[in-house]
């Protein structure tokens, strides 16, 4: 009975922290939440505002040929959660201080110094490489693929260009036994595009962020992707194909950007495993013979 009794207050005492854990959890997504929240209605009092900036390069490819920069939308909601859906994304972006800032000291007191140390950089370098490549997405790729896809469409020219402009391309409507596929971009169908183009561009980005953390981890080496290399060069071109318009030219700019990115990559985790091996090396661990592999 006494062995009992000291059984059910042993399992009292191992739940408590748990209990705190769980408590301490709950909290940080709570203010987490609440910063979104906040992040959202900031950002849905400027949604028109950023729902030009990523319709720039749509509006500036339309000019170019002669057209109205504007957008359409067919139902009479979609503009309003079309700027709902922007607001709800950039209020994230905004409120990413704090959600990291939360997760961070959640996961701290369970880490040694050494570790807080090697995870800190990774921290401030991922939302950097993530808007790095969101920008690239938006002021390179972005233009490009709308360019591309707009071509197989007829556009309507302006009255002033159509009037003006000898060279202004107006479709002729009295050409029997063909078919005008006039462009009216969409607003909802414009921001997907938009939006598509600059997570995957912020998440290749993320590659020398991931294959560091791993090599630090031990889990990858900078001889292994050396010898991966073939395997990476198909990878990143059905990426290419995948998350990139049907045309060679901007597959190219994202397979050279995407294995550049790689190749940092190595170098990284190449300069993690020499201080790794460096300190175990002074800790009597590591015996120089043991690092030989390693070398390339």
């Amino acid at each position: 009975m006494t062995d009992a009794t000291q059984t059910d207050e042993n399992l009292d005492d191992s739940s408590a922290p748990l209990v705190e854990h769980l408590a301490e959890l709950r909290t940080r997504l709570i203010r987490s939440v609440i910063a979104i929240m906040v992040g959202f209605l900031l950002m849905f009092a400027v949604s028109r505002g950023l729902l030009d900036f990523l319709a720039g390069p749509i509006a500036l490819i339309l000019e170019e040929r002669g057209a109205e920069a504007q957008l359409i939308f067919t139902a009479p909601q979609e503009q309003f959660f079309t700027q709902v859906r922007i607001a709800f994304v950039f209020g994230i972006g905004l409120a990413f201080p704090v959600i990291a800032h939360q997760m961070w000291s959640f996961v701290a007191p369970g880490l040694y110094r050494n570790e807080k140390n090697a995870f800190l950089p990774f921290i401030f370098a991922a939302p950097f490489l993530f808007f790095l490549g969101a920008a690239f997405a938006h002021y390179v790729i972005t233009p490009l693929a709308m360019r591309f896809f707009i071509g197989f469409g007829d556009i309507v020219p302006t009255i002033a260009a159509a009037i003006g402009a000898t060279d202004a391309p107006v479709v002729d409507a009295a050409v029997t036994g063909t078919v005008k596929t006039v462009v009216l971009p969409s607003v909802r169908e414009t921001l997907d595009i938009s939006l598509k183009l600059i997570f995957a561009f912020g998440l290749c980005f993320q590659l020398p962020v991931l294959l560091t953390l791993l090599g630090k981890a031990g889990l990858v080496s900078a001889k292994g992707l050396r010898d991966m290399r073939k395997y990476a060069v198909v990878g990143i071109l059905v990426l290419a194909a995948l998350v990139t318009p049907p045309d060679v030219f901007t597959q190219l700019i994202l397979f050279t950007v995407v294995y550049g990115l790689y190749e940092v990559s190595i170098l990284l985790v190449g300069i993690v495993e020499k201080r790794r091996n460096d300190e175990l090396r002074a800790q009597g661990l590591l015996d120089e013979e043991d690092d030989e592999g390693d070398v390339d």
